[in-house]
């Protein structure tokens, strides 16, 4: 005869076969539960760019280039040419007369900066004579730099003044310095320009 089932055993039984006979209710989730998603979901606002990632300058003006900027001068282009072949990336060489030095370089100093040769093959070129304001860059680890924003960091220097492109009107339209102006000129007096700038870093 078969050896009677321990009553502890029997117990445990009867309660599990009536558990799973009887309708099931709605079992609260353990709080490390993550149920499973099938849809991705976006979040309301779009996530803030990072700090160390380069600001449009058409939110802020003058004070988001000089922000981004580790050269700020004007000057006049002396010589053009390509780097020596043994560097690390193809580069050109520009090397300018600084005449207005506002920040990471000095009065009458020969600046040479290092510009990589894909932008200079796209359009970012400079002529020899050529006088230009320029917010560049900090220096890459290569010594590589160029203006900031593209064509919004780089202004040309006419007879009249600053030369303003259509990108620029655009970018300066709330500077309170230059704002009264740039509906009437397409060139800003130099001194009207560098006293806007200087105030942009003063400010920041």
């Amino acid at each position: 005869m078969p050896k009677p089932v321990p009553r502890l055993l029997a117990c445990l039984l009867v309660c599990f076969a009536t558990k799973l006979a009887a309708p099931q209710a709605a079992v609260p989730a353990h709080p490390d539960f993550i149920a499973p998603r099938f849809a991705v979901e976006l979040p309301s606002h779009p996530a803030p760019i990072p700090p160390s990632l380069p600001v449009s300058p058409h939110w802020g003006g003058l004070q988001s280039l000089e922000r981004a900027a580790g050269i700020i001068f004007s000057g006049r282009v002396t010589s053009v040419g390509r780097a020596a072949p043994s560097t690390s990336a193809a580069a050109v060489t520009i090397t300018f007369q600084v005449e207005h030095a506002l920040r990471g370089c000095t009065l009458g100093q020969s600046l040479n900066i290092r510009e990589w040769a894909g932008l200079w093959a796209k359009g970012e070129r400079y002529r020899t004579g050529e006088r230009v304001l320029l917010f560049l860059y900090p220096p890459s680890r290569l010594g590589l730099t160029s203006p900031v924003g593209g064509d919004l960091g780089r202004f040309e220097i006419e007879p009249d003044g600053i030369l303003l492109k259509p990108i620029h009107i655009d970018a300066l339209a709330d500077d309170p310095i230059l704002r009264t102006m740039l509906s009437q000129h397409t060139a800003v007096p130099y001194a009207v320009f560098e006293r806007a700038v200087r105030q942009a870093i003063r400010a920041e």
